[in-house]
């Protein structure tokens, strides 16, 4: 899934995209996609794509700051290192989305002023149900990681999940939470620890 370049109505939430984990009320959903005619193992380098698509036009943005942090933690722990010529190029992408959910809730009401069948009498007790909704911010956060020689996408790392107000002090953290969570389907994995 790739989003457009970031308007001034993302650049304003775009912090917020990014705090779709830890603390979260419902777990963040993950996706992945690699190129399966692409040995992984072939790469020993990385960097990061010039222009990235969570940056505006002047200067590096906080957000830009601490993804690269945690990519380049999460790419050293596999091996690769960072490199200004690189075989990979990474970008980021960030969207967000409010969106509304409705459930209907049983209650227990009173029946009064009619004939409610099931007692044979007038009034009683029964189950109603009530119909609540709730607005909600929803964020994806996508890593594209490219081929520099050919220019392709040789893996794409997505997590979706809802933006909660209890995360808002700890924005690096929550950064630093959804890269290793999506990372976990990277196609190369850190090594296992010898005992």
């Amino acid at each position: 899934m790739k989003t457009m370049r970031c308007n001034s109505f993302d650049r304003v939430f775009l912090p917020l995209a990014l705090l779709l984990l830890g603390g979260c009320a419902t777990t963040p959903k993950t996706f992945s996609t690699a190129d399966p005619n692409v040995d992984f193992n072939q790469y020993r380098t990385f960097g990061f794509l010039d222009k990235l698509s969570t940056d505006n036009e002047e200067y590096e943005s906080m957000v830009t700051n601490f993804l690269k942090v945690a990519v380049a933690q999460e790419m050293s722990l596999r091996g690769l290192d960072y490199a200004p010529d690189p075989q990979l190029q990474i970008n980021f992408y960030i969207h967000t989305k409010e969106k509304i959910r409705s459930r209907s809730v049983p209650t227990t009401s009173a029946y009064y002023g009619y004939r409610n069948p099931y007692y044979g009498g007038m009034g009683g007790y029964g189950t109603a149900y009530e119909t609540q909704v709730t607005q909600y911010t929803e964020g994806t956060l996508n890593i594209d990681v490219v081929d520099a020689q050919s220019r392709k996408i040789v893996w794409e790392g997505t997590v979706v999940g809802r933006i909660t107000d209890e995360v808002l002090n700890n924005l690096e953290e929550k950064i630093d939470g959804a890269v290793k969570i999506i990372f976990k389907e990277f196609p190369i994995q850190p090594p296992v620890p010898q005992n």
